[in-house]
This record gives C-alpha cells, sequence and structure tokens, in this order.
C-alpha cells in the first residue's frame, strides 16, 4: 500500500521523455549518409570534388566558430550541422567552381541564413540551398558551367585545357528533345550518375543509398522523400513533352531530385513536424519542381521549391498539427481562429 502522506513529487520542467539522439548524432548519421554520393564525386570528378567539399566545410566551420566568438555565445560548431551545410553545398555546386567562390557561398550560408536567425533550429530557409541561391545569382555562369560526362574537373577549379562545357540532361528534358539526350545518357547512366551536372547530385543510386540509410536510422521520416518523388514521377508520366514513362525515369533521376528529396526538403528546422504536414510539404516541392521545369526560364527547379516550401512550413504546421485530447473541434476552431 502506498503511504502518501510520505510521498515525495518532483517536479521538473519538459521534457519529461528523452531520446538517445543528440543534434551531433544525428549530423554524424547524415554525413554518413552523404559518403556515397561524395565518394562517386571523387571517382568521377577527380580530386577536385574532394578538394571543393573539403574547402566548403572548413569555410562553413570557420565562419560559424568566428562569428559565435564574436557575438559571444557558446560555440556550436561542435554539433556538426555546419558540416553539414559545408558538404551539401559543395554537392548543389559544379566540380568546377572556384574555390574562393565556395567560400563566399559559405559566408552567406552560415552567417545571413543561419546565424542572422539565431543558429541553428531557427533559420527558415536551409543554408545550404540558400547559399547556392546566393552563388547563382551572383555568379550564374560558373553555376551552369558543366564539365561533359567521364571528364575529370582541374584542381582549383575552372575548366581543364581544351574542354567545352557541356549541356546538362535537364536542358534536353525542357526541350522535350529526348532523342538528343538518349546520344549522351542512357536512363541506367542517369541512374548510376554518369551525367555531367553538380558534383553530388549526379548519382541517384548513390543518393538513394544515403537516404535509405537515414530512414533506416530514423533520423528522416519516408513522408517528405516519397511524396517529393512520386509527385515529379506521376505529374511527368501524365504530362511528359516527349517519351512517356522514359521521360518520367529521366525527370526523377536527372538535377537535385533525390539529393533535395532526402537531404534538404527533410531538414528538421524548415520542414514539418506531423506527418500529414510532411506529405503535403513534399507534394508542394514535388509540384513546384515540375512547374519551375517546364515553365521557368531555369532547367533545375529543386533549390526553388524548397525554398519556397520552406516558407510555407509554419502555415503547414498549424493546420495539420494534431489536435489535443480531450479538447473537441469546435474548441480547436476557436483557438485556431484567435
Amino acid at each position: 500500500m502506498t503511504d502518501y502522506k510520505n510521498l515525495k513529487l518532483i517536479a521538473t520542467s519538459n521534457p519529461h521523455i528523452r531520446g538517445s539522439e543528440t543534434t551531433r548524432s544525428i549530423m554524424l548519421d547524415v554525413i554518413i549518409a552523404m559518403c556515397p554520393a561524395l565518394i562517386w564525386a571523387i571517382i568521377y570528378f577527380g580530386v577536385e570534388a574532394l578538394l571543393l567539399t573539403a574547402v566548403s566545410v572548413l569555410g562553413c566551420v570557420a565562419f560559424e566558430g568566428l562569428y559565435r566568438k564574436l557575438m559571444h555565445k557558446p560555440q556550436s560548431i561542435d554539433d556538426l550541422s555546419a558540416v553539414v551545410t559545408g558538404m551539401l553545398l559543395a554537392f548543389v555546386c559544379p566540380a568546377t567552381t572556384p574555390l574562393w567562390m565556395i567560400l563566399i557561398g559559405d559566408f552567406f550560408a552560415i552567417i545571413v541564413v543561419k546565424q542572422l536567425f539565431g543558429g541553428i533550429g531557427k533559420n527558415f530557409l536551409n543554408p545550404a540551398l540558400a547559399g547556392r541561391a546566393a552563388l547563382l545569382a551572383s555568379y550564374a555562369g560558373a553555376m551552369t558551367t558543366w564539365l561533359p560526362a567521364g571528364t575529370k574537373a582541374a584542381i582549383g577549379g575552372g575548366m581543364p585545357v581544351d574542354v567545352v562545357s557541356a549541356a546538362t540532361p535537364l536542358a534536353y528534358l525542357k526541350t522535350g528533345d529526348l532523342e538528343g539526350l538518349k546520344q549522351i545518357a542512357s536512363v541506367g547512366d542517369m541512374f548510376l550518375g554518369k551525367v555531367g551536372g553538380s558534383m553530388g547530385e549526379v548519382s541517384a543510386l548513390m543518393l538513394l543509398i544515403g537516404g535509405l540509410y537515414l530512414i533506416w536510422r530514423k533520423v528522416i521520416n519516408w513522408q517528405t522523400p516519397v511524396a517529393y518523388i512520386a509527385t515529379v514521377a506521376v505529374l511527368t508520366v501524365l504530362f511528359p513533352k516527349a517519351g512517356g514513362a522514359e521521360y518520367m525515369l529521366y525527370s526523377i533521376f536527372g538535377g537535385g531530385l533525390f539529393l533535395g528529396a532526402f537531404f534538404m526538403a527533410t531538414d528538421y528546422a524548415t520542414s514539418p513536424v506531423t506527418k500529414k504536414g510532411q506529405l503535403i510539404y513534399g507534394i508542394g516541392c514535388g509540384l513546384f519542381t515540375v512547374f519551375i521545369r517546364y515553365f521557368g526560364s531555369y532547367n533545375e527547379g529543386v533549390c526553388y521549391s524548397i525554398m519556397v516550401m520552406n516558407c510555407c512550413t509554419a502555415l503547414i504546421d498549424k493546420y495539420t498539427k494534431p489536435v489535443r485530447f480531450g479538447v473537441v473541434k469546435s474548441d480547436k476552431k476557436e483557438a485556431a481562429a484567435k
């Protein structure tokens, strides 16, 4: 029988249920998941891919550490989030990107997008995508210069001697020139990554391996990536510019769709927290991606589609959060109206 008179109650602040995961362990899993794509980039584009990634990572870590020291804030570089940002930013850039240019992207991603809004978890845009968008707006030529398939990048950035830049498969898809695309790459080449493009997004296979690892480790949920890829697949098979199902396969394997779906759109700080919200978010990313690819002046729509949906995350969370136990729907409507 319980002695209620002598029962000692301890009041503590939430959370009362804690998991073993930490920010550092989660970011370490993301880094591990990106390693297959990085290894493929080094094999396919040469040692410049490794150098560009290393410089980007060091730049992000240095900018974050310096900013927090100058602002007299606790250091956060140990959580590895800056490392992840540096790797992702390098992944969405061509292997020919000059090293000084990637550092500018690092500064914008870490200082402007992340730290000025309060640091990890408080930014409303994905830092790596915002850094890429800033570089694309400032250095469009360098950011849209692609090596031909199988060509190694020059050390330090820039095109190798006597090599002419080549169009990516998405340029052919945009015009509906499926026959022209088949002459430079098959669907299998697109899936494996034997095509030109940004160094970390060319191999759908390697990104799929990394994405499945994150789902297996329960770092991310399946809702966003599946909804994202499925939306693009359905729209491109229903409204192909040429080739039907074949056009759809080229569309989902090409560009940065797999990288965006598994590694960018699932960012904790900028994506919805509810399962229903994640499905809506993924569908929205897919809709905007296809819309930009079909009707925009830019061949690739992943970067901007995710950033647009980043801005909708708070609204999605508001209307998809579950009703608290004991609260009736009328009470929920009154609370939402206030």
